[in-house]
């Protein structure tokens, strides 16, 4: 070690072994004693103890048919009903935001003519129960009888007819979504961008929409599991979901709480994956900033 070096040692241990000690409280100087939160700890024992109560309930109370839940949790019938649940979650997905995309572009377009059509659709379908859609389409054919030579009950079938209902109701959302995340983005962007000779879609597809889908992630994820529960009012029309199904077992077996457990666990199992994907791609759009430390 050089010569150098073992001075820097040196003056660095006697700066330690000389560092002045804190100074001292003194007796007649009243005391710092943090504050105790009474409230909170007791009201945090009192919401312990209301769980508590609620879980010993469920978990004793023999009327839940724990027994029955376990059987009928993975027969091939509920399996069958929830894999229809989340084909029917993906697809919607997919074509409303195919869709929305499209029509906030409309919105934010400079045509009047794409504007007022965009903006009518978003207020019109925003507007109308998902329930009536689903209902009004069921009962198209009283209105056209046949649709491109075919009888419309041969077209439209239940699981066509839920398709578009939801994938209608979805993009009215998907649309203010995707037009909240393109405004989110710097104008200055852009304009650079097109200074660099970039052409719009270009811009579109490479600078503007990578920085919107931070904005866009955190709604379109909630829309997701929103869809995957509201999926289920689908029943309504006899397509065999995952509710449906459960309902066609206890209509036959009269053991109706059991049967819509299983629903419930089943929803609650794809939700919480569901939220951990979510989880882990808003912190892939969001490096960078706050939101991902």
């Amino acid at each position: 070690m050089s010569s150098d070096a073992l001075t820097k040692a040196d003056a660095l241990t006697e700066a330690a072994v000389h560092r002045p000690d804190p100074p001292r409280q003194h007796p007649d100087e009243p005391r710092v004693v943090p504050r105790r939160h009474l409230g909170q700890w007791t009201a945090a024992a009192l919401v312990i103890a209301a769980l508590a109560l609620v879980l010993n309930s469920v978990v004793r109370n023999d009327a839940f048919q724990w027994s029955v839940v376990g059987d009928y949790f993975t027969t091939a019938a509920v399996l069958r009903g929830l894999w229809l649940t989340l084909w029917l979650t993906a697809a919607v997905m997919v074509l409303g935001f195919a869709l929305g995309t499209l029509l906030a572009l409309g919105r934010l377009s400079a045509n009047p003519v794409l504007r007022a059509v965009s903006w009518g659709y978003v207020w019109f379908f925003r507007s109308m129960p998902i329930l009536v859609q689903l209902l009004f389409w069921f009962n198209i054919g009283a209105l056209y009888p046949t649709l491109l030579g075919v009888r419309t009950a041969d077209l439209l079938g239940p699981v066509t007819i839920a398709v578009i209902g939801l994938t209608l109701h979805e993009a009215a959302y998907a649309a203010e979504v995707v037009r909240g995340g393109i405004l989110s983005v710097d104008r200055g962007q852009t304009e650079a961008a097109q200074s660099l000779g970039l052409g719009r879609l270009r811009r579109f597809r490479r600078i503007v929409l990578p920085q919107a889908m931070r904005s866009i992630v955190p709604p379109a994820g909630n829309m997701l599991i929103g869809t995957l529960k509201g999926t289920s009012i689908v029943s309504v029309i006899a397509v065999q979901d995952l509710l449906y199904s459960v309902q066609l077992v206890y209509h036959r077996t009269y053991q109706v709480i059991p049967l819509l457990l299983v629903a419930t666990l089943w929803y609650v199992v794809v939700t919480s994956v569901l939220s951990v994907g979510q989880y882990y791609v808003e912190r892939h759009y969001a490096r960078g900033s706050e939101l991902a430390r």
